[in-house]
């Protein structure tokens, strides 16, 4: 669990979000990455299609309550990720890779409008064969982005 214990600036940008049950409820604080879309067989699989994913420093993440918190080893993932979810109600939350300073957030669990847009798709190579990559002109990445 991360707690940033610096009070943060009146100016800051804060972003919530939750699980579906709210067991789970955080705070982003500071600029979020522009949303990833994930197509690798493990986020399929873990959220039953491609994954939409911004990301924070690690550091820049409170939680306001972790009731539900579960965490799982991500078996495939070359970067010895984990990945986050709610116990209670089964959200997918978090991705995080332990070489990492930043931790990647389901866009979707964010409350309103955070203000991001949608700057890739990684893992394109492992698509489903049940949909079309979107042609949104954004940059395709057959594996990560590295």
């Amino acid at each position: 669990m991360a707690s940033d214990t610096a009070s943060p600036g009146a100016d800051e940008q804060r972003h919530s979000g939750r699980c579906l049950c709210g067991a789970v409820v955080f705070e982003l604080r500071g600029p979020l990455r522009e949303v990833i879309v994930c197509h690798c067989v493990e986020c399929r699989r873990w959220g039953g299609h491609a994954a939409a994913m911004t990301a924070v420093s690690f550091d820049r993440l409170a939680f306001v309550k972790d009731h539900g918190l579960r965490w799982i080893d991500s078996p495939d993932s070359e970067l010895r990720a984990r990945r986050g979810f709610c116990g209670r109600c089964g959200s997918s939350l978090f991705w995080q890779a332990p070489e990492r300073d930043t931790i990647s957030v389901a866009a979707g669990t964010l409350d309103g409008d955070p203000g991001i847009g949608t700057a890739g798709h990684i893992w394109t190579s492992q698509a489903g064969g049940y949909y079309e990559l979107p042609d949104d002109g954004l940059p395709r990445h057959s594996r990560g982005t590295g």
